[in-house]
């Protein structure tokens, strides 16, 4: 069923997990195996969908309510988990909360994206690391996999990026599941923020995410999107 609010699919989807693990802690220590890969397999309720897709929105408003840096870390231990090629993991993740390091990223923002990310509890600079691969004995030891990209710099390039925008999509899913609003945004001055932020390493910047506990008075009404046969066939 879907929710008339995410406050309502948010506590519904708390509920859940709540009643899941209290079930998992009862059980005798020969089932938890058994238990936890049924629960990662299962589909997910559709209280969790709600919170994670249907009536979860882009923010342009955010409460006055500050996020803890223990659920910062939550999120993290929880986007690194998605899946990236080799398992090259390129993304390098800036949380920019201080009035000192907010004041280093606005000069940056395009004037449209000012406002909101000035009052946004945080702005995360979602970046790519280049030189990931030498990363690569440590991720994915089976094979010499930091051989496929020494010296190719349009393959690093691209694999940092595409790998570097999955792990920023995992982690607006993740925030959404910890119960947090996001609000990506593009509109930024790539190499002032590199420049900021990045200077003297191999660290280039993606695009931002705001995060916080969003406003529902500064929603637009959600815009349409397209349907099934107009973006996807089965072959």
């Amino acid at each position: 069923m879907a929710f008339a609010s995410l406050h309502q699919a948010r506590r519904r989807f708390t509920e859940i997990l709540a009643a899941r693990t209290r079930r998992r802690r009862t059980r005798p220590r020969s089932a938890v195996r058994t238990l936890t890969w049924t629960f990662i397999m299962a589909r997910l309720p559709d209280s969790a969908l709600d919170l994670i897709f249907r009536t979860a929105r882009t923010h342009n408003a955010w409460l006055d309510k500050p996020v803890d840096d223990a659920l910062l870390h939550e999120l993290i231990d929880l986007a690194k988990l998605g899946p990236t090629s080799a398992n090259a993991s390129p993304a390098r993740f800036v949380f920019v909360k201080s009035p000192q390091a907010k004041a280093k990223l606005k000069p940056a923002l395009s004037e449209g994206n000012v406002a909101k990310t000035m009052s946004a509890p945080v702005t995360v600079i979602v970046g790519m690391d280049l030189a990931f691969h030498d990363q690569l004995p440590k991720l994915f030891p089976q094979v010499d996999a930091r051989s496929w990209f020494a010296g190719n710099n349009a393959l690093i390039e691209a694999t940092a990026f595409r790998n570097a925008s999955l792990q920023g999509a995992y982690l607006i899913v993740a925030a959404r599941a910890l119960g947090l609003d996001a609000g990506p945004m593009s509109g930024f001055d790539q190499s002032a923020v590199d420049t900021a932020f990045f200077a003297g390493t191999s660290i280039k910047s993606n695009f931002l995410i705001n995060l916080g506990y969003g406003d529902p008075a500064g929603l637009f009404p959600r815009n349409p999107r397209l349907s099934f046969d107009e973006i996807a066939r089965i072959a």
